[in-house]
């Protein structure tokens, strides 16, 4: 008997393909089919997936980038993906469909919708992103990865959490070393697009630290490409040992050896911090929509875990004086990472594939 297939739509941001990376991970294991259905631009995060996992690019597009040429043709090429997906869904025949927002989930939730097919999705931040809102009342389930999530009046949702890959869960509750006289790392990320105002402002506030404790650190700190040359060479002017990277393969292995982690303020970031359970300064993306970040970032600043700096706050001055804070007090620190995990969901990605499997046999049955 064929295993059954699950296919999950994605959109091109480390946002929506790490916890649709989780879930394949998970329904992999429990004997499913994966497939992915995803742009070019998603396809550039998809290395960490298994090798099992079926990768179909379709068409589709944003109109966020382009001129009005280009977006004259959104609905074209998005219309182009969705009967793709849907010849695709007629022959296969998917057990369900999940889609995890961004544009390019539209083809494929879109087909679904049409056949009538078993279909769900995830919204991991606290406010729906504009794809998840369109179907929200549209599909037969929504799972939220932050709550409280803002949802559409008549819509209900289901707190499951984040997931994460399952390199995270490997180091989930890893031992934290608190700060002290010894080398410590200090982990900057900007989400998987990188982050212009982190390679502004952290260098310099990490270079005006008190010399008896910027000896001892190491940075790892992911910079966009247009940045990273001027990131590499302030921090070596200022005698900084420092790994500068446009995208780092192996975040979880940097987290897990950090005494502080200065991130925006994306789901599966803080997801990450959370399950892995490390000290935290959050700066949430001001144009962000609803302003979703500040909401991810709420559960671990409620919690004592992390320090939230708006972005209009975020300057060398105010940045030192809270990496000080962190570093200079192991106490504190280590009850900030006890604080994180207290909110971590590491079995998000089992929960959410509970959902899904539910699901289908309710799909089954109809």
């Amino acid at each position: 008997m064929t295993a059954p297939l699950l296919i999950i739509a994605a959109g091109g941001t480390g946002g929506h393909m790490f916890p649709a990376q989780a879930l394949a991970e998970v329904m992999l294991a429990r004997g499913w089919r994966v497939r992915l259905s995803t742009d070019a631009r998603g396809a550039r995060y998809t290395g960490g997936f298994p090798d099992a996992v079926e990768i179909v690019q379709v068409s589709s597009a944003t109109f966020a980038r382009g001129g009005l040429a280009a977006k004259a043709m959104v609905p074209l090429r998005i219309g182009a993906g969705a009967l793709s997906a849907m010849a695709r869904m007629l022959r296969d025949r998917p057990a369900a469909v999940v889609g995890f927002g961004g544009y390019p989930s539209i083809p494929a939730l879109g087909a679904a919708w049409a056949l009538r097919l078993p279909r769900m999705i995830h919204e991991q931040n606290g406010v729906l992103g504009r794809v998840n809102e369109v179907f929200s009342k549209r599909v037969d389930a929504v799972a939220c990865g932050t709550w409280p999530t803002t949802l559409p009046e008549g819509v209900e949702g289901v707190h499951v959490g984040n997931p994460v890959r399952g390199a995270v869960l490997d180091r989930a509750g890893a031992g934290y070393i608190a700060p002290g006289d010894y080398p410590m790392e200090l982990l900057v990320m900007g989400g998987s697009q990188g982050a212009r105002i982190l390679s502004d402002v952290v260098p310099p506030a990490i270079a005006n630290l008190p010399m008896e404790m910027l000896r001892n650190i190491r940075v790892s700190h992911q910079a966009r490409d247009e940045d990273g040359e001027r990131v590499s060479a302030f921090y070596a002017e200022h005698g900084i040992s420092a790994d500068v990277q446009p995208f780092f393969d192996d975040v979880p292995r940097r987290m897990s050896e950090a005494q502080l982690v200065i991130s925006r303020a994306g789901a599966s970031s803080v997801a990450d911090i959370s399950v892995i359970g490390r000290p935290s300064i959050l700066i949430p993306f001001a144009a962000a929509t609803g302003d979703h970040q500040t909401a991810n970032a709420r559960g671990l600043v409620e919690a004592g875990a992390a320090i939230m700096v708006p972005e209009d706050a975020a300057n060398p001055e105010s940045l030192t004086e809270q990496i000080h804070m962190v570093l200079g007090n192991s106490d504190a620190a280590m009850q900030m990472a006890l604080a994180a995990l207290s909110v971590g969901k590491p079995e998000a990605a089992e929960a959410l594939a509970q959902m899904v499997e539910a699901l289908a046999q309710k799909g089954k049955q109809t």
